[in-house]
């Protein structure tokens, strides 16, 4: 039987054997029984011979036959409301509880799916799902009335601080036990003035990952589907079910508590929150996490054996360290952000607070009457044109800003507040960085010592050698730091009256000046004490995710300072909209939920909150962005001349010569005809093409990608941009077979014969129809596929039987060319061979829109069948002298043999990852152009197409921009700028790792 006491339960006595006699006698079914988990209950898994399975549940003693009624009640109403849930089957007697041996006894189907407490990182739109489960579970219930949910019992959130009270002791990790109980405390006294304002309902009332079954989706996420074990069903306050489900969430990604943000938001959608009950929520959770850990050391206290509870011990410990990561001030803050509530706590409600009244004064005289000299307001932000070419990334260079200030004859420099510093921006880092400072910053120029004076009325709270805090109307603080007080606590001060000094010196002297809430400051979980301490003088910065909860507990002290408000905040959401307005629905956009991308530097992206993310997808910047020398070549040639290539000018004839120059010895291409983009090169080059044999047909693979002009769209062949590729593509266009030698007709090695004579036999069937082949059209490397290799000999093969036939071979460069392959200039090179034709484009300009094509003159000749050509941008001076600086830089930089020295690092560490990993397949490609092809089963090699945009959403929270490519969008596509690092290169083998390891 079983035992219990005021502050534990001991699981009732029974084993497999005993659950299948009570399957027999009570069910009439023969079965199998496995014991599951229960921290309080025993149940067990039962399988028939026909395979059929239920669970049988053997309750605690302690719950009467009222309350398991209610819970029969409560799946009514679930089934009425739409929400999954195991339904209670009936015994032999037609009742669903069953009674043996002074146990109560109940059997219920089987939930099918998979368990989630154990699956590693959620992803948002996981964690949303929860949240609005929580809210589906609250509305349902919202009616249901019944006497067995009137209880008492200890996971009731309204007794939880009474239950940590008398577990705690329980806890023999002192310092652990020491840190429950303050939380507790801090969490209960948070709830005090909000408990007669929270609404009381039936609820669940512990909805958590662990007791609902998974479903996986069409993404290859799972979703939480069936509602399990409704155990603690009650009474209780309404927001209680979804702090306790959001709690559950914290241990997926421990490190980042703040995105259970999402579940709260979802469940508001569904359920709207008042103010108290939003107030309430990360109380709610705090103590929902240290009930849990008391709980648990309590049961191993009283159940030793308990392998269940003994195993979720570490995990509730990982729980309440998460909720406990954030100042709870600080989360309650972020709560109310995520759900628009404006305000400060009043109460069990919220009321707005004026800030302090802007002073008219000249700028910083207000705080600094003796200054010299004008204020220069300094830009450390995403979008300064301070920090080009890279300077953001210099130690100094913030001192440097200040010190040109000064140059330039000012005698003060302000940082702003709320502007996210570039400045402070990290590189290769998996989280973002702190750089959004919650103060202004003021740098002030050698001299002689200044008086400091209070910009508005309050009195003072705090007067140190380090700095001065005055405590201003309506709750608000101002802290002035890196002075010396000239004031005593307590002291009333006026407007203008002097309160501190900064000294003299014959180097440069910071101060800040910080425009707080009272309680930011107070307490011991102030949340001040989580921001990290800075420099004496210089502004505290928060992480981007924590700016909404410290854009509440601050103002700009602009305000009182005389300087114009300039701060910032994450408007990436209000950027997508106003994208969308003005949008077609063909147009394409990267990301679930995008960020908004300002600043680019070698292969760093920054967005607008000074995150920043290694760029592995850009080859069209092939130098980087934002290189210097490519900016000043336009900014040069802008200045002094561009026309049209019509006019006679020396930048058309000397990029044209360095081109060719390029080309392998001996070749007999020399012309170039220069447009604005890959397509417009496609475009031309098949009119070459026809005009030069007299034929129209153009051969072109399956799978391909070649443009979006009329004519580079008939020949691109990809499902994936075009589902319907292969059934409208024009007549003279004919597709042939893809070489793919990983998932094409043929597979492994030597297949390149069979693939070229399967292209020659369709050569021959043409010419007998009488379309004789005026192109063949081929990518050098198979860059839409990923970047597959060409089986051996294929291209030479191909070239031959083409060139046999009567027709051209034109090879597109515009993905795969210009150094990316790292042992070869051009993709062509890797096969030995040398087409007629070649088109170039995306490199050529570094972001710059240039293409071109390198032919022969005859061929080129042919053109004026069909009347001059001209291009009204292409070729100019401005576009030809971007071009030779980007040939000039890569020759400097040593690009190809970068890409050839790190795309083996990156092919050598994928490869080592697909060891470790089954979902990684084949690595294709060579130097920086390579694809990481995912699948489900190796042997098969059916696509892991979902899986593959999931991992791209996460790799993108880690840092990494990578994309998908290949008709079944399963390749991760690599193809980043030439000048990737080692270092660049390691943290994202290590970001992939992480992914593949923890989920996605």
């Amino acid at each position: 039987m079983s035992n219990a006491s005021a502050s534990g339960l001991v699981r009732p006595d029974v084993t497999e054997a005993d659950a299948r006699t009570i399957a027999r006698e009570c069910y009439g079914l023969e079965v199998t029984a496995t014991e599951l988990g229960s921290n309080q209950d025993r149940n067990f898994a039962l399988t028939a011979a026909d395979g059929s399975r239920s669970v049988l549940r053997i309750d605690n003693p302690v719950f009467a036959d009222d309350a398991r009624d209610a819970q029969h009640a409560a799946l009514e109403s679930y089934r009425a409301a739409g929400v999954t849930a195991t339904a209670v089957l009936p015994g032999l007697d037609g009742e669903l509880t069953q009674h043996w041996r002074g146990f109560a006894v109940r059997r219920s189907e089987f939930a099918a799916g998979e368990p989630m407490v154990d699956l590693g990182y959620f992803a948002s739109p996981v964690l949303e799902a929860f949240g609005a489960l929580s809210a589906a579970s609250a509305n349902a219930l919202a009616g249901l009335e019944h006497p067995g949910l009137d209880r008492d019992h200890m996971w009731d959130m309204r007794v939880a601080f009474d239950e940590i009270g008398r577990l705690a002791g329980s806890i023999s990790d002192e310092e652990l036990r020491d840190r429950v109980v303050l939380a507790a405390a801090s969490a209960d006294e948070a709830l005090e003035p909000l408990v007669d304002a929270l609404p009381i309902q039936a609820i669940h009332g512990d909805l958590t990952d662990d007791n609902v079954m998974g479903e996986r989706a069409a993404d290859t996420r799972v979703y939480p589907s069936t509602v399990l074990d409704l155990g603690d069903l009650s009474y209780g306050w309404r927001v209680a079910e979804l702090a306790v489900t959001a709690s559950s969430l914290l241990h997926h990604e421990a490190d980042r508590p703040l995105r259970v943000l999402e579940t709260v938001t979802a469940f508001h959608r569904a359920a709207p929150l008042a103010v108290a009950e939003a107030r309430a929520v990360w109380p709610l959770i705090v103590l929902r996490a240290a009930l849990l850990v008391a709980s648990g050391w309590r049961q191993l206290e009283i159940d030793g054996d308990n392998a269940y509870a003994r195993e979720r011990v570490d995990g509730e410990r990982a729980i309440f360290d998460a909720a406990t990561s954030v100042p709870l001030a600080e989360a309650t803050e972020s709560v109310l952000a995520s759900l628009g509530f404006a305000g400060v706590a009043a109460g069990s409600g919220l009321q707005l607070v004026a800030a302090p009244a802007r002073v008219s004064t000249p700028p910083l005289r207000s705080l600094l009457p003796e200054l010299g000299g004008d204020a220069a307001v300094l830009d450390p932000g995403v979008e300064s044109d301070d920090l080009a070419s890279g300077a953001w990334l210099d130690a100094d260079a913030e001192a440097r800003l200040v010190r040109a200030a000064f140059e330039s004859g000012h005698g003060s420099a302000v940082f702003p507040y709320g502007v996210y510093r570039l400045t402070r921006t990290r590189v290769d880092a998996q989280r973002a960085s702190e750089t959004w400072p919650i103060a202004t910053e003021i740098h002030l120029a050698p001299g002689d010592s200044l008086g400091v004076s209070a910009p508005t009325s309050g009195s003072v709270a705090v007067a140190t050698s380090q700095g001065v805090l005055l405590e201003l109307a309506g709750g608000w603080h101002l802290a002035i730091d890196g002075v010396d007080a000239v004031v005593e606590p307590g002291a009333p001060v006026a407007a203008g009256a002097p309160v501190a000094r900064v000294q003299g010196s014959t180097g440069a002297r910071v101060i800040s000046v910080t425009l707080v809430r009272a309680d930011a400051l107070t307490g011991a979980d102030a949340p001040i004490l989580a921001v990290d301490e800075p420099e004496a003088g210089c502004a505290p910065l928060v992480t981007p995710e924590r700016v909404p909860a410290w854009r509440r507990f601050t103002q700009d002290p602009a305000r009182l300072l005389g300087l114009p408000s300039l701060a910032q905040h994450d408007a990436s959401a209000d950027e997508l909209a106003r994208r969308s307005e003005i949008f077609a629905s063909a147009q394409e956009r990267y990301y679930e939920r995008p960020m908004q991308i300002e600043r680019g530097w070698r292969h760093h992206l920054v967005d607008t909150t000074g995150r920043s993310y290694i760029d592995m997808v850009n080859n069209v910047t092939g130098l980087g962005h934002g290189h210097p020398g490519v900016a000043d070549a336009v900014n040069r040639q802008i200045r002094r001349l561009n026309t049209n290539s019509r006019f006679l000018y020396r930048e058309l004839a000397e990029y044209s010569e360095r081109l060719l120059a390029l080309l392998p010895e001996g070749s007999a291409l020399d012309t170039v005809l220069l447009v604005n983009s890959g397509s417009e090169a496609v475009d031309l080059a098949l009119r070459l093409a026809q005009a030069a044999t007299g034929r129209n047909t153009i051969v072109a693979l399956r799978e391909a990608y070649h443009g979006w002009t009329m004519a580079s769209d008939a020949v691109t062949t990809s499902a994936y941009d075009n589902p319907h590729a292969l059934e409208n593509r024009p007549d003279w266009v004919h597709v042939a077979d893809v070489p793919n030698r990983f998932r094409g007709t043929y597979r492994g090695a030597g297949t390149g014969a069979k693939y070229a004579a399967d292209l020659g036999a369709d050569l021959q069937r043409l010419a007998d129809e009488g379309r004789d082949v005026a192109a063949f059209i081929c990518e050098s490397v198979l860059g839409n596929a990923g970047g597959v290799l060409l089986p051996d000999g294929y291209l030479a093969d191909a070239y031959a039987r083409v060139r046999a036939a009567g027709g051209l071979c034109i090879a597109d460069e515009v993905q795969v060319g210009f150094g990316r392959m790292g042992s070869s200039f051009w993709g062509f090179e890797q096969s030995g061979v040398l087409p007629d034709i070649i088109t170039i484009a995306k490199p050529m300009g570094n972001g710059f829109p240039i293409g071109g094509v390198i032919t022969t003159k005859r061929i080129a000749d042919a053109l004026a069948t069909q009347g001059q050509f001209f291009s009204s941008a292409g070729g100019n001076p401005l576009s030809c002298r971007v071009g030779i600086a980007v040939l000039d830089a890569m020759e400097q930089e040593d690009l190809q043999q970068n890409a050839l020295r790190i795309g083996g690092r990156l092919a050598d560490g994928f490869r080592a990852l697909a060891e470790r990993h089954e979902i990684v397949g084949p690595i294709h490609g060579e130097g920086l152009y390579l694809g990481v092809e995912l699948v489900r089963d190796r042997e098969t090699l059916e696509p892991a197409t979902a899986e593959a945009a999931a991992i791209c959403e996460r790799l993108r929270e880690l840092g990494v921009i990578v994309l998908t490519t290949s008709e079944r969008s399963n390749v991760l596509k690599v193809k980043p700028p030439l000048c990737l690092s080692e270092e660049s290169a390691d943290a994202v083998l290590a970001a992939l790792d992480r992914v593949l390891t923890e989920g996605w």
